[in-house]
């Protein structure tokens, strides 16, 4: 009897947790207090995507600046190029002047050294004979290779241009026959065109061109058309230009006529 109160009695302990169980109420979620949660997370959402384009807008805009720069620069570059182009050409043409200029230095000293190696040479003239003429631009008169050196040293050495006049226009008085009359007419010549005397530099000029083995003929061609070309005549200036291009075509000379062609 006491085994089955024991056992009715650890019944209704379990009956009684059972109760207990079945009882406690369900939780029951609070909508009101979610819809904050929900609201929140959507404007999470909301500034991450208005960020996400904000960002997107900014890289296009950078991509912008940096395309808008970098077109200024290789314009920039372009300029600069076309500008040292130019440049260059330049210092071309004027190298090019340069060794005209200096070539027809080195021209006119080879002959200064000449009449002075003429000079010293003079006490025993070796000469050839053609018909009884003087050939070359030799010369056995001492006074006379004399008189003519110390005209063109009035030019070279002392710069005394109008005594270098009154000496060649003597000289060309007491030598009228001179081998060194074409040179006497040229350097004459050459002084009234660096005085802008063009009447008397053309007739100088004029009487080189008529000794045709004159090593000054090309240039007084030259100078013929450079003052024609100075007196607005470009009709007789490209006639003399032109000249010294058919008769001399490679000479330093034909170049500077071709230049002014």
């Amino acid at each position: 009897m006491f085994s089955n109160s024991k056992r009715v009695f650890t019944l209704m302990l379990l009956a009684s947790a059972a109760n207990t169980s079945f009882a406690a109420p369900a939780p029951v979620s609070d909508l009101s207090s979610t819809t904050p949660a929900i609201t929140s997370t959507t404007a999470t959402a909301t500034r991450s995507a208005n960020s996400s384009e904000t960002d997107i807008q900014r890289l296009e805009r950078l991509l912008e600046n940096r395309n808008r720069v970098q077109l200024n620069m290789q314009q920039q570059i372009d300029d600069m190029s076309l500008e040292i182009s130019e440049l260059r050409g330049q210092l071309e043409k004027n190298s090019y002047d340069m060794q005209q200029m200096l070539q027809r230095q080195r021209e006119l000293f080879i002959e200064l050294d000449k009449v002075r190696g003429e000079i010293r040479t003079a006490e025993t003239p070796v000469v050839e004979i053609d018909d009884s003429q003087p050939t070359g631009t030799f010369s056995s008169n001492v006074d006379e290779q004399t008189a003519y050196q110390n005209a063109v040293d009035l030019v070279l050495k002392e710069r005394d241009y109008a005594g270098a006049i009154v000496a060649l226009k003597q000289f060309q008085v007491d030598f009228p026959d001179s081998s060194f009359s074409s040179n006497a007419h040229y350097w004459l010549g050459q002084l009234y065109f660096a005085k802008k005397q063009d009447k008397e530099a053309v007739k100088s000029f004029a009487a080189v061109v008529t000794y045709q083995d004159s090593n000054k003929r090309a240039d007084a061609l030259v100078k013929l058309g450079d003052i024609a070309k100075r007196n607005n005549n470009q009709a007789t200036a490209t006639k003399y230009y032109q000249q010294v291009v058919d008769e001399y075509p490679n000479s330093a000379s034909a170049k500077l006529a071709e230049k002014n062609l």
